[in-house]
């Protein structure tokens, strides 16, 4: 295959993504949520939604353009991909395919339906496809490493992995930025970056700064409109749960009823639990930013008003060019 034809073959797979009727979604969704119940229907369909934005041809011309994938060797790339979100392992499938490499994919056991479903519908618009992708447990005949996991995990996986070409990416979390002159839609769009997908991605808001003596009452206001999200078991349980925690412990906090928010030091909040910190000055809110810039995925303000950050409500709607933790893959791909 030219890069030509494995451009093309992305583009086409966009477009079928595109053309998914309701019902074929909720489809999906189902087989998705028979293996995990946090892919419910909305998030699924937000997903697909997220896949047909970066497959765009014109951005994937855009992304591809720095590099010299024509010159690239083919080598074995040994992927494992996390299972938090649905097919968030997408943009990883994509990158080792685009870059003419064969990948062999370590799939979650929360999270194989769908990919294997995108492999699948790719393999029927380019049947060349399938000599490059192979499904593993053991990435024993893996040229090159790319994995996704935990601090623990990541730990491992140096070790292992240690004398082949890899890319471990670790824990990370997104910060949010509130100055208090924030309008009603602002602060609902920091809620969708903190609600979509029950807060599980490493691209949800988990923490926000905010300025000295600043009141939640507005926030919660303007997110009232979520309270449904109460009607999944899974959610309700961990607010239950963390909320109990709260209480007995007697830990100084705000609660609207279906979400909670603690000032604490910590960056990775528990499911429904929204940490918050204080900033005196923009440049202690920038020391502060730029002391955890390692275990920031994104952070994200109103309009992106903060250099570096990006708008509310777009925390979980990466371009193609967005990589996770910040580290070029398809340089990485391109250099093997």
């Amino acid at each position: 295959m030219t890069l030509e034809n494995r451009i093309e073959a992305f583009v086409k797979l966009g477009q079928q993504l595109q053309q998914l009727t309701p019902e074929q979604r909720q489809e999906w969704a189902f087989v998705a949520g028979s293996g995990n119940n946090w892919f419910t229907e909305e998030n699924v369909s937000f997903a697909i939604d997220g896949l047909i934005l970066l497959l765009d041809e014109q951005y994937l011309r855009e992304w591809l353009y720095p590099y010299h994938l024509k010159q690239v060797t083919p080598k074995k790339v040994g992927v494992v991909m996390a299972g938090n979100i649905p097919m968030v392992g997408f943009h990883d499938f994509l990158s080792v395919l685009m870059s003419g490499h064969y990948l062999l994919a370590k799939l979650s056991s929360s999270d194989e339906a769908l990919i294997k479903r995108l492999a699948n519908m790719l393999i029927s618009i380019e049947p060349a496809f399938a000599n490059h992708i192979e499904y593993v447990h053991l990435l024993k005949e893996a040229d090159a490493i790319i994995a996704t996991g935990s601090d623990n995990t990541a730990r491992y996986f140096e070790y292992y992995f240690a004398s082949r070409p890899h890319i471990i990416r670790k824990n990370r979390t997104s910060l949010g930025v509130l100055t208090g002159h924030e309008e009603a839609d602002d602060l609902k769009a920091l809620g969708e970056d903190f609600f979509r997908y029950y807060g599980l991605g490493c691209r949800n808001v988990s923490k926000v700064y905010v300025p000295e003596g600043y009141t939640f009452d507005k926030f919660f206001e303007a997110n009232e409109v979520r309270s449904n999200i109460l009607d999944h078991h899974k959610y309700q349980n961990n607010y239950d749960y963390n909320k109990s925690i709260l209480l007995v412990n007697q830990v100084p906090h705000f609660d609207n009823g279906f979400m909670l928010v603690q000032q604490s030091q910590n960056l990775v909040s528990p499911i429904s639990v929204l940490f918050y910190d204080t900033f005196s000055s923009l440049t202690d809110l920038r020391q502060k930013l730029a002391s955890v810039k390692d275990k920031t995925q994104v952070v994200v303000s109103a309009h992106g008003w903060l250099e570096g950050s990006i708008p509310f409500g777009e925390a979980q709607r990466p371009m193609v060019w967005d990589y996770a933790d910040g580290v070029d893959t398809m340089a990485f791909l391109q250099q093997l």
